[in-house]
């Protein structure tokens, strides 16, 4: 009962506080997010606060959510114009980030070359949620929206995927190019094929209820339910839940009134809110600053590599995309470029490196906080 109050305590605090600092950066007009990670590095400098994050708990709580509230949003007319765009960026993209990444820091700092493509595979995803939040305030064209966060969507699987196959090579010793590409599919194909099932299943409960509460329920369902259902047979849950979100998103609403669509969306909205916050103050509180300074030289060329990667994969392959399909300005490009941050797919990588990984794990762990 006292570890329920401790915890229950701590859930409060730590949400008290991710309210008071939103309340001051609107004032600041500094990123939410950013203050949020200070803030848990002060509070972990004054006390010290035990907290074990773990990549289930990133993957299986954390994610899912936030991914299903972006893609609910996402209109599937503008992602299948915009398709070939976001796949490139979303597969090739993330193949080349992970061998530049993996290049440089084996060149820069020394580290054996199949343990940087380990960071490299686990830092190459973006999501940008704090960009895409800014967006949505300013009124960004509608097409940037989209390219940026269907780029962050469907890169998570090829993302995952890469990281296993790297840290295959690691721990084992072995690798096989078919059977890894094989496997690629099954996952790839699997959660997406699962998560349109549940999500059309969903849509329809949904167009035959006008009970707002009945339908945020089912939502919150589908979200958690297809991640877990999809992991439970070897698929990717990350996929699974874009492809729930995307067709309930694009599907349910058509059968709701507009008073219970207004809910939902505030509803998601709110979810995210508080996701999103918890993520980025639970960083601060896990980080140590001590490691931090020990491993500095590490964690620049971390940042350089990451930003020289994003650098060629925006304005290489968006060059590529223009042969195949509407060009993306310069403009634009800077935008996509500063938009590829990082987030709680990276962290929850990193934080699934076993013990049996070596010596540079928490070297690792440090460069990816």
């Amino acid at each position: 009962m006292e570890q329920f109050v401790n915890t229950e305590t701590l859930i409060i605090e730590l949400l008290l506080i991710a309210s008071l600092v939103a309340i001051v950066v609107r004032r600041l007009h500094i990123p939410y997010t950013v203050a949020l990670v200070l803030v848990g590095l002060v509070l972990t400098t004054q006390s010290p606060v035990k907290l074990e994050l773990t990549p289930e708990l990133i993957l299986a709580f954390f994610v899912p959510p936030l991914v299903f509230e972006a893609a609910f949003h996402l209109n599937v007319n503008e992602l299948r114009r915009n398709l070939v765009t976001i796949l490139v960026l979303a597969v090739p993209g993330v193949l080349l980030t992970t061998l530049i990444v993996g290049g440089i820091l084996s060149f820069g700092i020394g580290l054996a070359l199949p343990v940087a493509m380990v960071f490299g595979s686990l830092i190459a995803a973006t999501d940008p949620v704090a960009v895409v939040a800014l967006f949505r305030l300013l009124g960004v064209p509608k097409r940037l929206s989209v390219l940026v966060e269907g780029e962050s969507l469907l890169n998570d699987g090829t993302a995952l995927v890469l990281f296993n196959m790297m840290l295959a090579i690691v721990v084992t010793g072995q690798f096989n190019l078919v059977e890894s590409l094989v496997e690629f599919v099954k996952v790839a194909t699997g959660g997406i094929i699962l998560g349109m099932l549940l999500g059309w299943v969903i849509s329809r409960l949904i167009s035959n209820i006008d009970d707002y509460l009945i339908e945020i329920t089912l939502t919150t369902v589908l979200a958690y339910g297809s991640y877990l259902l999809a992991e439970n047979f070897h698929f990717s849950g990350v996929l699974a839940v874009v492809a729930a979100g995307l067709v309930t998103g694009n599907i349910g609403p058509q059968g709701m009134s507009p008073t219970t669509r207004i809910v939902l969306y505030n509803f998601w909205e709110y979810i995210t809110f508080l996701v999103n916050s918890m993520v980025f103050l639970l960083i601060g509180l896990e980080v140590d600053i001590s490691a931090l300074i020990r491993n500095w030289q590490a964690i620049l060329w971390a940042i350089a590599a990451v930003l020289i990667a994003r650098l060629i994969v925006i304005y290489g392959l968006s060059w590529v995309t223009s042969k195949l399909s509407e060009p993306i300005s310069r403009r634009w490009r800077h935008i996509m470029f500063w938009g590829g941050l990082r987030g709680a797919l990276s962290l929850a990588l990193v934080l699934s490196l076993p013990l049996t990984f070596g010596p540079e794990r928490e070297m690792l762990r440090t460069m990816a906080f």
